[in-house]
């Protein structure tokens, strides 16, 4: 068991009083001092209360330096309501439909035992195209062993649809970040830019969201940041530095807990998206959890004792991160600096901050 810092409790906007968020100071130090994990982070924004941002452990096992309340870190699938975004803009521009095939904008792309004629931008979005997930034939150690290697999408697409479809296109939902590998050279074939630069010029420099990149081949984070671990065997290794294009569309970005909140509030409150594909952003399916969530396109809806929330969970190599929003105002991003590795504990810990954060 790693020894930890105290948790420490910052708050800023609106003076709260001690007993607030206690449970998520109890939850948030549990994913350190029990847990395993370096260190830990979760911000809460409260449109009636302000910002309130608990950290717990280190940031550096070396240095020993605290989580700072403005760390940087590896978001993962994070990645994809970014994504989605942008291709439900170029839907509300009339520029994609969402049950058109994507054989229409990357003819010949998907072939062999997947079939592109038969999957439509909505059941790429959603989770139902049925097309093998590449994280489930790129294995971490492939990617441990060498770092800092540069991957081209198409590269990753191979990797994956080199196996046969999961099932027929629509027919259930699997997660598979092949669907937003996809998703991301759509976005490049109709617009004519990169991916990344679409998501800064509709996305972030709206929104200001000064602390968030598309980093493509960038291998370090900015400062400050919480450094990323891995656990392998009785072995933890630092795999900060990291060449991100490893997952591409489906999970590059490094963003910070207050610019991710922003962005939630921001996608879930309607100011992104005009009203029909607000709708159809969500318009979901259930997923077959155990949690009873729901899938949108590129947001999952998770039922909590105080009603539900928007969000999505993001896991890149050194980071696990969780979200949520509340349709009337409430926003909370929580981060660990240890994946893969992780203990059962901590990922149930995890996915328990964010209701006990916007129920608390």
């Amino acid at each position: 068991m790693l020894t930890t810092l105290a948790t420490a409790v910052t708050l800023t906007a609106t003076l709260i009083a001690p007993p607030h968020h206690s449970a998520l100071r109890d939850v948030v130090h549990r994913l350190t001092a029990e847990d395993g994990a370096p260190g830990a982070l979760a911000e809460v924004h409260d449109h009636r209360r302000g910002r309130t941002v608990v950290t717990s452990g280190v940031a550096d096992l070396e240095t020993r330096a605290p989580v700072s309340p403005r760390s940087h870190f590896r978001i993962g699938s994070l990645t994809k309501p970014f994504v989605a975004t942008v291709v439900l803009q170029l839907v509300g521009e009339g520029r994609v439909a969402l049950d058109e095939p994507i054989e229409r904008h990357l003819p010949g792309v998907v072939r062999g035992g997947n079939d592109g004629r038969e999957i439509t931008v909505r059941h790429l979005l959603q989770q139902t195209s049925g097309l093998p997930d590449v994280l489930e034939h790129l294995t971490p150690q492939q990617i441990i062993e060498d770092p800092l290697r540069h991957w081209e999408p198409r590269e990753l697409l191979a990797v994956a649809l080199e196996h046969p479809r999961l099932f027929p296109p629509g027919d259930r939902w699997a997660y598979s970040s092949t669907n937003y590998l996809l998703a991301g050279l759509l976005i490049e074939s109709v617009t004519g830019r990169p991916y990344g630069e679409e998501i800064r010029r509709r996305v972030l420099r709206p929104l200001r969201l000064n602390h968030t990149q598309v980093p493509g081949d960038t291998v370090d984070l900015p400062r400050p940041h919480t450094r990323g671990y891995v656990r392998a065997g009785a072995r933890t290794l630092d795999l900060t530095r990291l060449n991100p294009t490893v997952a591409w569309a489906g999970g590059e970005m490094v963003s910070t807990a207050s610019d991710v909140n922003t962005f939630l509030r921001a996608l879930v409150g309607g100011r992104l998206l005009r009203p029909a594909e607000q709708r159809a952003l969500k318009t979901t399916r259930p997923t077959g959890r155990p949690s009873g969530a729901l899938y949108g396109l590129g947001l999952q809806w998770n039922p909590s004792r105080c009603g539900g929330y928007w969000g999505h969970g993001g896991d890149m190599l050194g980071f696990s991160t969780r979200t949520g929003a509340t349709d009337d105002g409430r926003q909370v991003t929580v981060m660990a600096n240890l994946n893969p590795g992780a203990t059962d504990a901590q990922k149930t810990h995890l996915n328990e901050a964010v209701p006990t954060a916007l129920c608390d």
